[in-house]
């Protein structure tokens, strides 16, 4: 942690108060369960003591560390991973029906895992979803507040501030990551609300076209078409449970987003920024899509990652959501390339294979599985957000008379 700027033990603090108040709005009384690496001690300690200011029941902190997780995929055989720990999956279970927010910090190294048995991985993942059910079942039907945030490791650090030492490196991070969340404004708190309501002209706009798809171009070589679903809603600018309350999944988030027709989605799309996915870097990589399922993909590297995304499920060869993200965003204007998903993605106009989303369909969270399938939105056991924005990027939307109307032209909104 910087120990040389006065004023970093007050902005991790009002870090920590608006990650509680704002992305969990966690309530008097209410659980709360952190995961959290082992590089965070310092903020999970300052994140408990905001929970606990704002009249949380108890904290429960889980941390991990990198190390000794590639230990385990280095050392541990294929069929350890194929089953999942009982007591991990009761602590998850139990929490997200006792009704405990979820907080989550993302704070690895892009690298960690680099050249571990992708097998290994998939069967982790595979296990999870099915031993840990109920937990994701709360937290994709609006039962549970979940919430994910960035925090600064030395380890992350030097991949964004490559020509920088350990220490300032991970202090330009924190401060990057300060302002991706703006912490810079005189009330954090209130800002994320005016935020939240920045969203709703848009979002109206786009629920109101009711398109039937969306066709996607760039001088990159991406010219795809995806149907959207019947009774679709476009999301974004926070979230909120099926009681009402509102909470922000993600911090920071500048994205507008739908979940497609599972089914629908024809052509190619290249990759326009780096993707990390468990611990390795994908770059330069295209997937081309027949009937809505990817039938074919290739990656300048990692290849063998790109492949092993689509072999967790049949569910994660299709599309989960389609996100809007206008080429000027906060996040872009930093000049970072962050290697991490939860800031590059709000950087970027971008897809994701995998879990769709019920509450980006008309009644989607009182349907159970199957019903959503029907209605069009896919189910996975993976949810992995890749990155297509660019600076001429073109999305059209088409109507169900064929009517085409634009929506992005030159990578900014068109309207």
């Amino acid at each position: 942690m910087p120990d040389h700027n006065p004023n970093f033990a007050e902005q991790l603090q009002r870090y920590a108060e608006l990650v509680i108040r704002s992305g969990c709005n966690l309530q008097p009384g209410q659980e709360l369960l952190l995961s959290a690496s082992t590089d965070c001690v310092e903020f999970a300690r300052a994140l408990t003591a905001a929970a606990y200011a704002a009249g949380a029941r108890h904290v429960t902190v889980r941390f991990g560390d990198e190390g000794i997780s590639r230990l385990h995929y280095e050392h541990a055989a294929l069929e350890v991973f194929e089953s999942f720990p009982e007591w991990l999956a009761l602590l998850n279970n139990s929490m997200a029906e006792g009704g405990a927010a979820v907080l989550s910090l993302t704070s690895e190294d892009p690298l960690a895992l680099k050249g571990v048995d992708q097998a290994k991985l998939v069967a982790n993942a595979r296990a999870a979803h099915a031993a840990c059910k109920p937990f994701y079942d709360a937290l994709d039907l609006g039962r549970t507040v979940w919430c994910i945030v960035g925090a600064a490791s030395p380890a992350w650090a030097q991949h964004v501030f490559p020509n920088l030492g350990a220490e300032q490196a991970t202090e330009q991070l924190w401060q990057a990551i300060f302002k991706t969340v703006r912490l810079d404004s005189d009330d954090p708190i209130a800002a994320w609300e005016a935020h939240r309501a920045s969203f709703n002209e848009r979002k109206a706009w786009l629920n109101a076209q009711h398109f039937d798809a969306l066709h996607y171009f760039s001088s990159l070589g991406t010219d795809l078409t995806i149907g959207l679903n019947q009774q679709g809603l476009w999301q974004g600018g926070g979230d909120t449970l099926t009681n009402g309350r509102p909470f922000f999944p993600n911090m920071p988030t500048e994205e507008i987003f739908t979940t497609p027709d599972r089914l629908r989605a024809d052509g190619v799309v290249f990759s326009s920024m780096p993707l990390v996915h468990h611990g390795n870097l994908i770059e330069d990589f295209w997937l081309r899509f027949e009937g809505g399922r990817m039938v074919e993909c290739q990656a300048r590297t990692g290849q063998d990652v790109l492949q092993a995304i689509f072999d967790v499920d049949e569910g994660a060869c299709h599309l989960g959501e389609c996100a809007l993200i206008p080429w000027t965003s906060p996040i872009r204007q930093t000049g970072l390339l962050f290697y991490n998903t939860l800031f590059d993605e709000n950087a970027s106009c971008h897809l994701a294979v995998g879990k769709g989303f019920p509450d980006c369909l008309v009644g989607g969270q009182e349907m159970d599985t199957a019903a959503l399938q029907a209605a069009g939105v896919n189910d996975s056991a993976t949810h992995v957000d890749f990155m297509i924005g660019t600076a001429d990027l073109q999305i059209t939307g088409i109507g169900a008379d064929g009517r085409r109307t634009e929506v992005f032209h030159t990578g900014e909104w068109a309207f």
